[in-house]
């Protein structure tokens, strides 16, 4: 018998993440992530460089309870 075992995405208690661990945990698109942080709707990241941005684990486990 071929048994699968999937496993939920795991969010850090605390420190930083990127957007495709966000993404595998909120389903939601590249561009509408974007947007909502436009709008207010998302947290805001924190820029690391000029092509790496983090989010606060905090911020993203908030904005999860949040919408539940």
């Amino acid at each position: 018998m071929l048994t699968m075992n999937f496993t939920r995405p795991i969010l850090p208690e605390t420190g930083f993440v990127r957007l495709p661990q966000i993404l595998s945990l909120i389903p939601i698109s590249r561009s509408a992530w974007w947007a909502g942080i436009r709008e207010g709707k998302f947290p805001q990241g924190i820029k690391l460089g000029s092509k790496t941005t983090v989010w606060r684990a905090e911020d993203i486990r908030n904005l999860i309870e949040r919408s539940r």
